[in-house]
């Protein structure tokens, strides 16, 4: 069965269930309000034969005193009574007579003994039981369906006089089930007919109006069967009832192609953007997107590099901003952006000055929607030419370490043989001249002895080469860089405090996470600190500061030393070179290579003027962060050296 015949017969059949509901309290409520209405009415006529026994009473005692004052006595005469008062029963005949729903009316006293009645047979008989009609009245719908068409039988409505505060004589009416049914039946019939009429017409309403419904649906399945195949492409195939050509069928199938192709889309979207995103946090260029309105849609991180710290320390997201929102008049780049936008032009380059002296360039390229429609965005490009010198720079002395590294690996092989050779050589030498006594013997000693401590000096060396050489292995692990600067610091407090030398560190309140080597990164830092301890000969302050740049880990330690000389900044990271009387020229280069190997960079800056009062020297290196964690906002300040 198709799933459009399903679903008219469900809401057809809903349909009908609801209206036979309200069919069935309808007809009940009419049922309970007939009821009541016939209950309403007996009951006035009982209260009538109440007044009228009254009555017959009152007016037989007084004509007729009775001569034993007893209860007895007094029970015979009111019996009397009443039998003596025609206008009494014909008053209860003419009940059963016109009323359509009354069978009998009797008069009993408190012990249920007939005194009176129109059913001549039933005087001077024990009342029978009969329930009352006021209980069915107040019943549910149940009861009263089955006492009203239920077998016959004969519901009650009594009055009671009393005497003396107690029960004297008592008024029944009875009325038969049998006259109610009867009474109820025209209205009845009509109700139901009603109901069934209703539901007939509420079920051909219901079909009519699902397969109403139902129509949009086939429409909708043409445009969406039109949005998997293509604009362009043939409509499609009809389907036959065998091949699911029910519209709902035919529509879920086409959502859950759509659907299919919307995750495999978005999932080539998600890729693509991961890729460029990876490739912006990489560039050292300042790239922006705008669209036509001058609103950025993309932003790379190296954009604050040029831009400057957040005002108020507040990074506020750029994207979704306009040009003039991004960069101001009053600076100097914001003035050389804002006039190569003015210019007009497909492809506009021009250089700025910022305050800072940093030459920046920077390239405008209006992207055309290719049809001649106009322009569709403009893409922003950000260069410092000094960092892109810098990168040069860095570039050779990577290619240097490298060429050093092949260098050393063929070179410690070499040179390490001959001196094992020249040192077991010269041991054999040193116990040949022990047997020998004299001058000229100790004299060879001691030539013996300079030759074995330049030839172990040589070992070393060789040996610090092959160690230079030879591959890092590496233990990443996720490490909070907080603790590794804490514990560089603490391991070199007590030598910092026996040169004079105060250790001011700054970093922020939450973790900096980065997969790293720990030991490897502490070596590096320590190397570092070191170096600006050296550098000061007559004391003064090391500053660390561990922050966060977007996704990179920034570590800086900056001394207040005599400074590096330009000329010889170049080359502070080549192996050997040194310019301390008792440098080794290996640690800078070891420290260079570690942040390689972690997939950081190394950068320097240097001021060797005597009289400048920012004289010394700030190393810093970045490392990749873990994604999203640390944000850097608030920054703890630790000094080791001195209380502060």
């Amino acid at each position: 069965m198709r799933l459009k015949t399903k679903l008219v017969l469900w809401l057809t059949a809903l349909m009908f269930a609801i209206v036979l509901l309200l069919s069935v309290l309808f007809v009940g409520e009419l049922l309970r309000q007939r009821i009541e209405q016939t209950a309403a009415t007996n009951d006035v006529m009982a209260h009538e034969v109440l007044l009228a026994t009254r009555s017959a009473v009152e007016f037989g005692l007084r004509l007729h005193p009775p001569v034993d004052t007893s209860d007895n006595g007094v029970h015979d005469a009111a019996r009397d009574a009443l039998r003596d008062q025609t206008s009494l029963l014909d008053l209860m005949n003419a009940i059963v007579r016109y009323s359509p729903t009354v069978q009998d009316v009797s008069v009993t006293d408190a012990f249920g003994m007939t005194l009176l009645s129109t059913n001549p047979d039933a005087v001077d008989h024990p009342f029978p039981y009969r329930m009352a009609l006021s209980r069915v009245q107040t019943g549910g719908m149940i009861l009263q369906t089955r006492e009203v068409f239920g077998p016959p039988r004969v519901l009650d409505i009594s009055q009671t006089l009393e005497r003396n505060g107690m029960p004297f004589l008592i008024v029944h009416v009875g009325v038969r089930s049998t006259f109610l049914k009867n009474s109820y039946e025209p209205w009845l019939r009509a109700a139901l007919w009603f109901a069934l009429l209703a539901g007939l017409a509420s079920m051909v309403a219901a079909a009519l109006t699902a397969n109403t419904a139902l129509r949009p649906i086939e429409e909708i399945s043409t445009q969406l069967e039109k949005l998997t195949t293509g604009a362009g492409d043939a409509a499609p195939k009809k389907l036959t009832a065998g091949d699911g050509a029910d519209a709902v069928v035919r529509v879920t199938k086409t959502i859950d192609r759509l659907g299919e192709q919307m995750r495999s889309t978005e999932a080539g979207y998600t890729a693509l953007q991961t890729n460029l995103n990876q490739m912006l946090d990489t560039l050292r260029d300042g790239v922006l997107l705008f669209t036509a309105d001058r609103r950025a849609v993309m932003v790379s991180d190296a954009v604050t590099y040029f831009l400057g710290p957040p005002k108020d320390g507040v990074d506020e997201e750029m994207v979704g901003k306009r040009l003039e929102e991004i960069f101001t008049p009053e600076t100097a780049l914001g003035e050389a952006v804002l006039a190569a936008f003015a210019s007009g032009e497909q492809l506009s380059v021009s250089r700025a000055t910022l305050e800072d002296g940093r030459q920046v360039q920077i390239s405008v390229d209006r992207i055309d929607d290719g049809v001649g429609g106009g322009n569709m965005g403009t893409l922003l490009t950000l260069r410092d030419t000094e960092s892109a010198a810098q990168l040069g720079q860095e570039l050779e002395v990577s290619r240097r370490l490298a060429a050093i590294g092949r260098l050393t690996a063929g070179v410690g092989h070499e040179v390490k043989n001959p001196i094992n050779a020249m040192v077991v050589h010269l041991e054999l030498l040193r116990g040949k001249l022990a047997e020998v006594h004299g001058d000229s013997a100790a004299s060879a000693q001691r030539h013996v002895d300079i030759l074995a401590g330049e030839m172990q000096r040589l070992d070393r060396v060789v040996q610090t080469l092959a160690d230079f050489s030879r591959p890092m292995e590496l233990h990443l692990r996720d490490r909070d860089l907080r603790q590794v600067v804490e514990a560089v610091v603490e391991l070199t407090a007590g030598e910092m405090q026996e040169n004079g030398v105060r250790v001011q560190v700054e970093m922020p309140t939450e973790p900096v996470m980065a997969r790293v080597d720990g030991e490897l990164i502490q070596q590096a830092l320590l190397n570092l600190l070191l170096n600006g301890m050296q550098a000061m000969n007559e004391g003064g302050t090391i500053h660390v500061q561990l922050r966060r740049e977007h996704q990179s880990a920034v570590v800086e330690v900056a001394d207040e030393g005599a400074g590096i000389p330009p000329e010889v900044l170049p080359r502070i990271f080549e192996l050997y070179f040194t310019t301390k009387p008792k440098g080794s020229g290996i640690g800078l280069a070891m420290t260079y290579r570690i942040l390689q190997l972690h997939g950081g960079s190394m950068d320097v800056r240097s001021n060797a003027d005597a009289k400048s009062a920012e004289r010394g020297t700030t190393f810093t290196f970045r490392l990749p962060m873990l994604g999203g964690v640390g944000t850097g906002a608030a920054l703890n300040r630790k000094v080791i050296g001195e209380r502060v």
